[in-house]
């Protein structure tokens, strides 16, 4: 049996669970950062949207200094990287009028990554306004993944149900 050990079992399990649990802090992390940008505050109690921001850090169990730094980061008191929400608006298969809210570093290159997804599924990416004259905002719609069962695909064609 040489070449197997216990610890190296446990080394690839944990591996696998913190690269998880570090994907899901860096994406509430730049959340973190708009919201104090946008809210103009690092205050729960002044900034509505980081208060729900560091509720959904806290269901993750994102450590508190963790939290505490990503907001001194946000107010200026560390690294200048700036992230700032973006939309951009187009047409999906059967010219189903869509509109794509993303947080960036990089607008450019995330306006090719969304045209790249429009492309794929026949759809383009429009002028801006092309489709918000007809969208009123009623609320959000959040694809819980956390467990990977869902790919890209089930979620595009069946709306996220299982056939």
């Amino acid at each position: 049996m040489s070449g197997h050990s216990k610890w190296h079992n446990i080394q690839k399990t944990k591996g696998a669970a913190d690269a998880k649990r570090a994907q899901a802090f860096t994406k509430i992390a730049r959340e973190m950062i708009v919201a104090v940008k946008e809210g103009g505050s690092g205050d729960p109690k002044n900034n509505m949207r980081l208060a729900a921001v560091i509720t959904k850090a806290k269901a993750a169990n994102m450590p508190n200094d963790n939290i505490k730094r990503t907001i001194e980061k946000a107010l200026g008191n560390g690294d200048t990287s700036t992230f700032e929400s973006v939309t951009y608006e187009g047409y999906g298969p059967g010219g189903v009028a869509v509109i794509v809210e993303a947080m960036t570093d990089n607008r450019n290159r995330t306006a090719s990554e969304v045209r790249h997804a429009f492309d794929k599924y026949n759809g383009n990416l429009g002028a801006a306004n092309c489709v918000s004259w007809s969208f009123d905002r009623k609320g959000v719609i959040v694809v819980d993944n956390e467990d990977d069962e869902l790919d890209e695909e089930t979620v595009l064609r069946h709306g996220g149900r299982r056939r």
